[in-house]
């Protein structure tokens, strides 16, 4: 069993059996003064008979939930489309749309068939990953979720932990934290393409089949390729992740070999629009861009839908397969404020597609005033509707809102103001610099002279007015601080020598032995360099120096950074190459609240890094 990477926090079980309601964090506020925007549903039809010999279904989707609980809040509280911002998502609110929307195509003789598209856990609040997740896989269960792909989150504790994820069981080192055991998830995970290198099969189902009224409807379930290369090597070392489209078209073809030719793939890989703020309905893919399209463009023609996700943007389109005609292809955002709602028919005679229809709906959290515009407390904060809370999520999601609360409401220390993880053009942001002067100082013992940070891995702005316990005006607590950095990974401190760190900084390129983005670490202060965009890969970097004085190729340096950079993730392979590793007590987390509670904490100065054309 891998090492669990998750805090091991003592939450007994006692305290989870308390009575009475932690009330979830409110949505943020918002400009917001106009009801939800209607989404544009998109159709493919592929020519097929209609009549008797038809049936009809419902697939309902949604992808990269992460644990999202709570309504979300600050910026990602609302669903921006077409200049209306509409407060949504959090659990109560997820299952009364599902249920809704089932209600809605069984009146019209449809059964419903309710996937996801991977990240359902990992990178998850503090209310779901102080019990490693268990929370959020009951409440999909609640919800009724019936079959999933695994995304790369899912192997943020190695492969172990997500097959105890699926068949249940008690943590091996925490054991069952709420005191009823952990049945595990009553879905399907599908792991198509994640082969245990031992057996050369995959580690958990590669596909599942429903039937529609006596037809057959089959899930082929993946996670991208490059898992491999931005989770933690140390948790998935036994396993690797094959190529999508060649595993898609091979159990595609197993399945149609077994008379199943409606054929569904949930993938947890995915594209953009040009615009960060897409149009109602996005029912076409005009300036389309990612992954996903040349996918699309590999896969059987069987494959009548894709189920997407992993770019947390929401959009209904078509794009064309390997003969050209039309997919359709799907995401519903992030953090549960959507869901995709799909209808579908099938010939009985040829088991085929014959149209798909899919949009996303909003799910809504606030309170319309019937004049068009959302209703606020005194407070400006928008209320939630009452009458749209599912009592059965919600009783599961209270119960650990409660074990939490104490753990997640205590102040940790405090901010001079907003800090936030944007990027300037060099690639450096005031939280990155804050992040990774916490873990210089946080290994000073250790004598670490400089920390590097994974950009990836800072998931949300400190946001120094959010009041998620009744905190005042920069005061931060652990569950602010979790949420920034949310993995638990171990702080590690190595020698490296001064030219493997220029090999590491020069790694960071899209285009440098095999990286597909650019990935600009976090540097902690003193040390300083400047890259140039147009200077020959392996080449880019210069006037690297630490204290303002020159970086020694031949010189050992102390190099603090968390495990994950150092075991080569994020492609970082020679940072695994440093030596003398020593581990610091607690996690990164730790680092960064144990520099909030030293002092008030100012944004970082982001110039450290700079560019030249």
């Amino acid at each position: 069993m891998t090492s669990p990477l998750r805090r091991r926090l003592a939450v007994p079980a006692v305290t989870l059996a308390v009575a009475g309601v932690f009330s979830a964090v409110p949505a943020a506020q918002s400009a917001a003064a106009a009801p939800p925007a209607e989404f544009t549903p998109v159709s493919a039809s592929y020519g097929a008979p209609q009549g008797a010999s038809v049936v009809k279904g419902q697939f309902l989707s949604y992808n990269d939930f992460h644990g999202a609980i709570d309504p979300p809040t600050g910026s990602g509280a609302v669903v921006n489309a077409s200049g209306t911002s509409t407060p949504a998502g959090g659990v109560e609110y997820l299952a009364t749309y599902l249920k809704k929307l089932r209600a809605e195509a069984a009146a019209e003789g449809r059964s419903t068939t309710t996937v996801g598209a991977g990240d359902l856990i990992g990178a998850t609040p503090l209310v779901s990953a102080a019990f490693h997740d268990e929370p959020t896989i009951e409440l999909m269960n609640t919800v009724g979720l019936q079959v999933s792909s695994v995304g790369n989150h899912e192997f943020d504790e190695g492969v172990d932990e997500l097959i105890r994820i699926q068949r249940g069981g008690c943590h091996p080192v925490d054991g069952c934290q709420d005191g009823d055991g952990f049945g595990g998830a009553k879905f399907s995970y599908l792991a198509a393409n994640t082969i245990n290198n031992k057996t050369g099969l995959p580690i958990l189902p590669p596909v599942d089949i429903k039937y529609v009224k006596g037809v057959p409807v089959g899930f082929i379930g993946m996670t991208l390729e490059g898992t491999a290369g931005i989770v933690n090597p140390a948790g998935i070392k036994n396993v690797h992740f094959t190529d999508e489209v060649e595993t898609a078209n091979r159990w595609s073809k197993i399945l149609k070999v077994f008379g199943v030719k409606a054929q569904v793939l949930l993938l947890h890989e995915g594209g953009a629009q040009g615009t960060a703020t897409p149009t109602p309905g996005v029912s076409d893919c005009t300036g389309f861009t990612g992954p996903i399209v040349p996918i699309v463009a590999g896969l059987n023609p069987e494959i009548g839908l894709v189920v997407s996700g992993h770019t947390h943007r929401f959009y209904s389109c078509k794009l064309p397969n390997k003969t050209g005609q039309d997919t359709v292809v799907t995401s519903a955002g992030t953090n549960g404020q959507l869901i995709t709602d799909i209808d579908y028919s099938v010939d009985k005679r040829s088991g085929r597609f014959t149209e798909i229809t899919a949009k996303n709906v909003i799910v809504e959290n606030g309170v319309a005033d019937g004049n068009g515009g959302w209703k606020k407390d005194a407070a400006g904060v928008y209320l939630k509707n009452p009458d749209t809370v599912d009592p059965a999520a919600k009783k599961v999601a209270d119960k650990y809102r409660t074990a939490v609360a104490p753990i997640a409401n205590k102040i940790v220390g405090s901010i001079s103001g907003d800090i936030v993880r944007t990027n300037n053009a060099a690639g450096e942001s005031p939280l990155g610099d804050v992040i990774a002067d916490a873990q210089l100082k946080y290994t000073a013992g250790a004598g670490a002279q400089l920390a590097l940070m994974n950009p990836g891995g800072i998931r949300a702005d400190l946001d120094a007015d959010q009041s998620s316990g009744g905190e005042a005006y920069g005061q931060v607590t652990y569950g602010e601080a979790f949420t920034v950095q949310p993995f638990n990974n171990l702080v590690v401190t190595q020698t490296l020598t001064g030219a493997q760190l220029k090999s590491v900084l020069e790694q960071q390129f899209a285009g440098f032995n095999g990286q597909t983005s650019t990935k600009i670490l976090q540097v902690s202060a003193g040390l300083t360099y400047t890259w140039t965009a147009s200077a020959a890969l392996g080449s880019k970097i210069s006037n690297l120096s630490l204290n303002g004085v020159a970086i020694d190729p031949a010189t050992s340096y102390l190099v603090t950074t968390n495990d994950f950079l150092a075991n080569g993730g994020d492609g970082f392979s020679v940072l695994a190459q440093g030596t003398g590793r020593v581990t610091a007590p607690g996690f990164d987390v730790d680092a960064l609240t144990a520099l909030l509670g030293a002092g008030t904490v100012a944004p970082g100065p982001a110039n450290r890094i700079t560019t030249a054309p």
